[in-house]
């Protein structure tokens, strides 16, 4: 598996949605995306993350950015999460792996000391183009949306 890397192109992508809806990358060119990965729904961390970018979605959307989130789970589990947390952004289903494995975002993970494959947390910042101008490897989920707008800054 190939690991991307700051000025590679961001691989295709061509998904459904939570609303089973079809959504492509190459349908935000002209705009920068904030695009992350994580691994469950509806687990502490990763609703942490996702309420932060949703209570910065507006200034994002000011700032010319969109927000996708992509895991491995259901369209039903992502449609579940979104209305219980009043996400107002895709998330993308990767049932299949496809786009976790493009992205080099499935790898051996450890927990309780057991280990097993699974979805590493992991923001790529697109810009207009289409070329990753960011990666986020060390995501602060409370704190994902301020990480990506520090890196902006700097």
């Amino acid at each position: 598996m190939k690991k991307l890397k700051v000025g590679d192109k961001a691989p295709a992508i061509n998904a459904t949605n939570q609303y089973g809806e079809k959504v492509s990358l190459a349908d935000y060119r002209g705009k920068k995306v904030i695009l992350y990965f994580y691994p469950k729904d509806n687990t502490p961390g990763c609703t942490a993350e996702a309420c932060n970018f949703r209570d910065n979605y507006e200034s994002l959307l000011a700032d010319g950015f969109e927000v996708i989130g992509v895991s491995i789970n259901t369209e039903r589990s992502h449609r579940n999460f979104t209305k219980k947390f009043d996400l107002p952004f895709n998330l993308l289903v990767d049932t299949d792996q496809k786009i976790v494995t493009d992205y080099g975002v499935w790898g051996e993970k450890m927990l309780f000391g057991r280990k097993y494959m699974g979805t590493l947390r992991v923001t790529f910042v697109i810009d207009e183009q289409g070329t990753i101008t960011h990666i986020i490897d060390k995501v602060d989920n409370e704190r994902a949306a301020q990480q990506v707008r520090e890196l902006l800054a700097s």
